[in-house]
Formats: structure tokens, C-alpha cells, sequence
């Protein structure tokens, strides 16, 4: 009895071992779409097979980067509707509509250590913590206007007006990427002092426009699901170019 207990746990780890070692495959259009609409950001391996170069990398990567689902499709079919042909580690993300893909022809060295830090450059939200690896997913994006919510963590609006924009957020894909800039943290007064306020102020709402050097502040008042989307609504129509900018001189990035 003693042995096959052993027996048991020995397959039920090999078991345990296989799965963990091996990715979600999307045989088909239909899977893979119902896989990048599933979450905010995902990848996928358009690769050829468990034995492509990458693979043991990709699984790798995955286990240390738990917040984004990570699959794989071996369907070439598949490939040509994401006008792939080869061998490609692609990130999806719905806060600007993008696909981010790193051709593995293409790379010169590729190693766990360096598709986590693809996934986590290019992990960009609904709203996105500002910090210096989310600034380069952030400033490379092709969506250049930013609304961005200063609050203090810990403080009790932070959390509640964190959620309350990543709702508003998903109004303005394509059109403003909502940033969450955390004013209790000293790398980022450089940040608030382009917008010539100070942690004390918090919490406020700005507008960066990359494309102008542009940038805002939502007027004194209540920070309502209504008066951000007016915000954003009046920034789209081109009313507030004519308003007086804030804060420090323009410069291009934050």
C-alpha cells in the first residue's frame, strides 16, 4: 500500500510537471481572439512548436509574470491574420488597441530575463502606474495624450479613484492613456512639479499632450466620473489649446 501511495504521488507530479511546463495552445482564429479579449494585456508565442527556439524562454517568462495570461499557436493560418510569418512573441493590449511583436529572427539574444522585461515594458492598462518601466511602454505608445490621476498611496481616495478611472478609461481607447502617478513617491515630485503642484495637493487630474508639450489641470472641484470625461471630451474637441498651461516649462517627457 506504502508503494503505491509513493506510485501515485511520483505520476501525479510528472503530472504536476508537464502542465506547469506547458502553455495554453489556440488551434484557431476564434480561440486566439477569445484569448486577447479575455484580459488588458496578453501574449501570445506564434511558434512553431515546444521545440522552437523560445519556448522554454517564453514558459519561463510566463511563470514570473503571472498578471498577464500567456498562450501559444502552432496554427500558421492563424499567424497570417495577425500578418505574422515567422516565429513571433506577440503582446496585446486593449488600452491603445496595440499589438507589440518581437520577431525572434530578429533577436540577438533571447533569454528569460529579457521577455519578462518585454512583458513588463510593455504592460500598458486601462490605467498604468507610472514608474521608469512603465514610462517606456507609456511614451512609445501611438496614442501621445495622457490623463493622468496624481494621488497619494495610502491616502483614502487613492484606491476608490483608481477604480473609478480604469471604468472611465476603456470610454477613450485609442484617444488617452490613463496614467495613476503616485505623489507619496519621491522619483515622481519631478512629475508633479511639471504640473506645478505638490504632494499636499493631491489628489488632482491633469492632461499631457506628447504631441503639443501640452499639458492641463481639471479646474478645482469634485474628481466625478463626469467631470474627468468632460475633461477629456473638451481636450478631443481642441477647446483647451486656448487655456493657460501649468506648471513648469514644456519638455517631452515627464
Amino acid at each position: 500500500m506504502v508503494i503505491t501511495l509513493l506510485l501515485t504521488l511520483l505520476v501525479s507530479s510528472a503530472i504536476a510537471t508537464e502542465k506547469d511546463s506547458s502553455l495554453l495552445r489556440l488551434n484557431d482564429t476564434e480561440a486566439a481572439e477569445s484569448f486577447i479579449d479575455s484580459a488588458e494585456v496578453v501574449v501570445i508565442g506564434f511558434l512553431e512548436g515546444e521545440d522552437s527556439h523560445g519556448y522554454k524562454e517564453l514558459v519561463a517568462a510566463a511563470k514570473r509574470v503571472d498578471s498577464v495570461p500567456v498562450a501559444i499557436c502552432t496554427v500558421k493560418e492563424v499567424w497570417a491574420d495577425y500578418k505574422l510569418s515567422s516565429n513571433t512573441i506577440t503582446l496585446f493590449r486593449k488600452a491603445d488597441n496595440h499589438q507589440e511583436n518581437l520577431v525572434l529572427a530578429e533577436a540577438k539574444k533571447l533569454e528569460a530575463d529579457g521577455l519578462v522585461n518585454f512583458f513588463t515594458v510593455n504592460e500598458v492598462r486601462y490605467i498604468t502606474e507610472y514608474n521608469q518601466v512603465s514610462a517606456v511602454g507609456l511614451f512609445n505608445s501611438e496614442v501621445k495624450s495622457h490623463l493622468l490621476l496624481f494621488a497619494n498611496r495610502g491616502s483614502k481616495e487613492y484606491t476608490e479613484l483608481k477604480e473609478r478611472l480604469g471604468a472611465l478609461a476603456p470610454e477613450f481607447t485609442g484617444k488617452f492613456l490613463f496614467v495613476l502617478v503616485n505623489g507619496a513617491v519621491k522619483s515622481n515630485f519631478r512629475s508633479l512639479n511639471y504640473f506645478g503642484i505638490k504632494s499636499k495637493d493631491l489628489p488632482q487630474v491633469g492632461i499631457y499632450d506628447g504631441d503639443s508639450d501640452m499639458k492641463w489641470l481639471l479646474p478645482e472641484g469634485e474628481i466625478s466620473t463626469e467631470r474627468v470625461r468632460e475633461f477629456c471630451q473638451s481636450f478631443l474637441r481642441g477647446e483647451l489649446k486656448d487655456m493657460k498651461q501649468v506648471g513648469a516649462e514644456p519638455k517631452t517627457e515627464l
